[in-house]
C-alpha cells in the first residue's frame, strides 16, 4: 500500500516508449528518363511511433548527418545545412531522397510483420516470405539474419535494404 503512494503515473502526453531500431540502411532511387539514379547509406537509429519519432542518419565512423524528428502537426530535420521543417514524413523523405519513403510503416516492417495502418497482402506462394503493402514488397526472407528488403516497382523503382543490430 506504501509503495502505490509513491509511485508516480506517465503523463498522457508523452510519447509511449518504444524499442529502438537500429542498424545500417541503404537507399537506391533508379535512374529514369529524367532524372539520374541516387543512393543514400547509412547507419541510422529509429525510435519512438509512427505518430511522435526520431530518426538518425550517421556516417560509418558515428557522425550525425541528420536527425528527423516528427509529431502529429510537425516534422523537423536537421542536417549540417541548418534546420528545414516539412508538412509530413512523406514531404521530408522526397526532399532528402527524392522519393517518397513509407517511415511510419517501417517501424512494424522492421519487426518483421505489416503495418496495421494500410491493408497488405501476403506475397506470392513462389515466395512466401513478406507482404505487399503501399505499393511496397517487403521481403523477410532474411528476417532470421536481421535483414529486410522493401521494393517499390512504380517508377522509379526504389529499394530499401536494411540490417538491423543484434540486441
Amino acid at each position: 500500500m506504501l509503495l502505490t503512494g509513491c509511485a508516480s503515473l506517465k503523463s498522457s502526453d508523452e510519447p509511449p516508449l518504444a524499442e529502438l531500431l537500429a542498424g545500417r540502411m541503404s537507399v537506391q532511387v533508379a535512374a529514369t528518363d529524367t532524372s539520374a539514379a541516387r543512393s543514400l547509406s547509412a547507419s541510422f537509429e529509429l525510435s519512438g511511433t509512427a505518430d511522435r519519432g526520431r530518426l538518425d542518419l550517421s556516417t560509418p565512423i558515428g557522425s550525425t548527418v541528420a536527425r528527423a524528428r516528427w509529431e502529429p502537426d510537425s516534422v523537423v530535420l536537421d542536417t549540417p545545412q541548418g534546420q528545414t521543417r516539412h508538412l509530413s514524413l512523406a514531404d521530408m523523405t522526397r526532399a532528402v531522397v527524392g522519393e517518397e519513403l513509407p517511415v511510419p510503416a517501417l517501424f512494424d516492417w522492421l519487426r518483421g510483420r505489416p503495418w496495421p495502418g494500410a491493408e497488405s497482402t501476403f506475397a506470392a506462394a513462389s515466395d512466401p516470405a513478406g507482404f505487399r503493402q503501399l505499393g511496397w514488397t517487403v521481403d523477410l526472407s532474411r528476417f532470421d539474419e536481421a535483414r529486410i528488403l522493401a521494393r517499390r516497382d512504380s517508377p522509379p523503382v526504389v529499394t530499401v535494404q536494411v540490417k538491423l543490430d543484434k540486441p
